[in-house]
């Protein structure tokens, strides 16, 4: 007798939120961006975790901010903010990047280092509210 495994063969990834982190998607990069996941740790990128690019060859590459202790670091001097992920995915997918919209500060899955970084974020992308009740 032949049997089927009707299980489903992906991991799952959203730590339930999603929702709550991205209060409203406004604008962002079209058809997302693969990401360079070098010195990423974790097996999945939560949404709300914030993106930077830095340009090499006239050609722009992404990354998620390194993060320690439960913060980001400090982007590096040829980096620049490009935005936030939208929806959680497994380290290694390519991911949606809002650039305009809302974002619950609290529930993003790492703090802001300080309200320096804080400031730098909200001056690179004007468009991008952190806020939270």
């Amino acid at each position: 007798m032949v049997a089927e495994d009707y299980k489903p063969k992906t991991k799952g990834y959203d730590m339930g939120k999603d929702a709550v982190v991205i209060r409203q998607y406004l604008g962002g990069i079209t058809g997302g961006r693969a990401l360079d996941y070098a010195n990423f740790k974790d097996e999945v990128i939560q949404a709300g975790h914030i993106i930077v690019r830095k340009k090499v060859d006239d050609v722009y590459e992404y990354s998620p901010l390194e993060t320690e202790d439960g913060k980001y670091k400090d982007k590096a001097s040829d980096a620049e903010f490009a935005g936030v992920v939208v929806r959680s995915r497994m380290k290694g997918e390519a991911v949606a990047i809002m650039d305009n919209g809302r974002v619950n500060d609290v529930a993003m899955p790492y703090q802001f280092k300080d309200e320096t970084q804080r400031t730098a974020i909200k001056t690179a992308l004007p468009s991008l509210i952190f806020e939270h009740d």
